[in-house]
């Protein structure tokens, strides 16, 4: 489903079958499996797949399975002399139109007629985004005069129904019932 160019909507869909690199492959299309994640993705699974993360808690539930990053972003790093470009980042969906980083804890972001996702937190990024370019991991990851650490590299979610995500189909965010919670690093 697409829909008008004002709507905020995916541009990209990028997935990989390996945590060998950062990077992610992009493709026509991705999976979103219930409870599961991106089909076919390393970080597909109910519970933990980053290997760290395994490493501390292999029964803890996954609230990584699907990474998505604002294509916003990337145009500010172009900017800067950073020129990433959609799945360089990890991220399995790149979006346009909408600050997925502000969107309170819950939020559920309806894409195209069937998926849905569900915000748990932001991206917490490691220093493997330097291996794109150097200090690009200063530009996600820095924190303001107050000494408060600013995340920039985009936001995790779980997938609550399954569906096909296509770039040019339309996101939807639905917010949770107040009060709001700011994402937590995830």
């Amino acid at each position: 489903m697409t829909h008008p160019a004002d709507s905020p909507q995916v541009i990209a869909v990028s997935s990989s079958t390996s945590h060998d690199t950062i990077d992610k492959t992009n493709r026509d299309s991705i999976t979103l499996l219930a409870g599961i994640g991106v089909e076919a993705d390393a970080h597909a699974g109910a519970t933990v797949q980053n290997p760290w993360k395994v490493r501390l808690d292999p029964t803890a539930p996954n609230l990584s399975q699907v990474h998505l990053l604002a294509a916003e972003l990337l145009d500010t790093l172009a900017q800067a002399g950073y020129p990433v470009t959609p799945g360089q980042l990890g991220e399995n969906i790149t979006t346009r139109g909408i600050t997925l980083e502000t969107l309170p804890h819950g939020t559920l972001l309806h894409i195209g007629d069937d998926a849905v996702l569900r915000l748990t937190g932001l991206r917490d990024p490691c220093r493997r985004i330097n291996s794109l370019h150097p200090r690009l991991l200063k530009q996600v990851l820095h924190r303001h005069q107050d000494g408060t650490l600013v995340r920039r590299a985009g936001v995790m979610a779980v997938v609550v129904a399954t569906g096909r995500i296509t770039p040019g189909m339309t996101v939807h965010a639905e917010l949770p019932p107040l009060p709001h919670t700011p994402l937590p690093p995830v």
